[in-house]
């Protein structure tokens, strides 16, 4: 389970799911990993600052602030979506990351489930 993007279309990485949970739990500590500041503060919350690109897009972040990436989910969901239907979710007032790799349902749908099976 190690192939996020697929390199032929110019560009991307390899990584496989507990990396890409680790990557969105690292944004959902903004920016620390333990201590340690690894990101600034200040550049995580300017990534998921809604920007020139749209109000529901960050920095590379799908933002949920008009509740059209994440309908029915809280204003502060955001997620990472990549190649092959492979997607990070953090929901910061749940304390949770989701990877979902491969996919074909509806994100929003199974984070909805997981966020009902853990209330």
């Amino acid at each position: 389970d190690v192939c996020s993007s697929d390199l032929r279309w110019g560009g991307g990485i390899w990584i496989n799911t507990w990396d890409m949970a680790r990557f969105g739990y690292l944004w959902l500590r903004g920016g620390k990993w333990g201590e340690k500041q690894i990101i600034p503060a200040d550049y995580v919350k300017a990534a998921l600052t809604p920007s020139a690109h749209g109000p529901d897009y960050g920095y590379l972040f799908w933002l949920n602030t008009q509740q059209k990436n994440f309908p029915g989910l809280a204003t502060n969901v955001f997620g990472a979506r990549g190649a092959g239907s492979n997607a990070i979710a953090v929901s910061p007032d749940h304390d949770l990351v989701i990877v979902w790799r491969w996919h074909a349902g509806n994100e929003t749908e199974f984070l909805k489930r997981v966020i009902a099976a853990i209330r």
